[in-house]
Parts: C-alpha cells; structure tokens; sequence
C-alpha cells in the first residue's frame, strides 16, 4: 500500500514508543513511609471498643486508658474480652452479689496472664451503659474483687473541659 511519508514515520514512531516502566523503587518508599506514619500515630491513642447497645457516661478525665481486661455490662448480657458470660436480668434477679460465670472467665483470664508490673494485681476495665443499675455495677465490681482484680477502673467517654 501507497502511504505517505508522515504516515510511515508516525507508524514508526508509535512502534518505538513504549509504555514506561513501573518505578518499584518510589513505590516502596510511599509504603515505607505510610507504615511508619500509622505505627506513629496509632500508638498515640488507646481506645476501647465500645458497642452500639450502650451509651458510655461522659467525664473530664485526662488519664488515658490503660491495657487491661475488658468487661462490657450492658442491657442484656455481660461479656468478657467480647465472650458473653451471665445475661443481666439472671444478675439482677439473683440475690448472690457474686456472678459465677463472670468470676469464673475472670480466674481463667489470671491463670493465662503473667503479670509483669511488680507484683501489683490484675487490671480489670468496666464498660457499662449509663442508663444501668448501680446494684448491677456493684455486683460486677464485687465479682472482679473477689476474683483478685484488685483494681478496677470504669470507663468513660472523654468531653472537654470547656463544655462542662
């Protein structure tokens, strides 16, 4: 076929061009440098989980939580490390201040954990819907006594001081 000068040279031009080759090199860097961005700043903050049934109460604390165990009271069950335990209306209607599937999940959790901060003993962090009786956060914070979890700390959502 009869083609013009420009046509070939064009045709010519487009078979040498190829696509660029992918830069592995400033692809590893964003990566490298993402990563270690998030390991920054993700340690700066310690939050707990906190699921949609319950509504923390509000304070002006300024200690931040600390890694511990997790008991979760809300409207219809206790949970431990997000295992369900006791439901709450068996709790309330019993007349035992102790709960024996609580105290039981809690000896289980010291048995496996080695606690390594001078001998102080064990840590137990309770999250409780605001709207709960006190009769049931004093059962649970009788049970966490007795199973020696001698220090008990109740969570609650931060606010700021000038809202107050």
């Amino acid at each position: 076929m009869n083609s013009s000068r420009r046509a070939r040279r064009m045709e010519m031009h487009h078979k040498r061009r190829r696509g660029a080759p992918l830069s592995l090199v400033s692809l590893m860097d964003i990566f490298t440098i993402l990563v270690f961005f998030l390991l920054v700043n993700s340690s700066d903050v310690q939050q707990l989980t906190t699921p949609k049934s319950i509504q923390m109460p509000e304070s002006m604390a300024q200690q931040p939580p600390r890694e511990t165990v997790v008991v979760t009271v809300g409207p219809e069950s206790i949970l431990v490390q997000g295992e369900v335990v006791a439901m709450t209306a068996d709790v309330l209607a019993a007349d035992d201040d102790l709960i024996p599937g609580l105290a039981a999940a809690l000896e289980q959790l010291s048995a496996r954990r080695l606690r390594a901060d001078e001998g102080l003993p064990p840590e137990v962090t309770i999250l409780g819907d605001r709207e709960l009786p006190y009769r049931l956060l004093r059962k649970v914070m009788v049970t966490c006594t007795r199973a020696d979890y001698g220090r008990v700390s109740l969570a609650v959502v931060q606010r700021d001081a000038e809202t107050a």
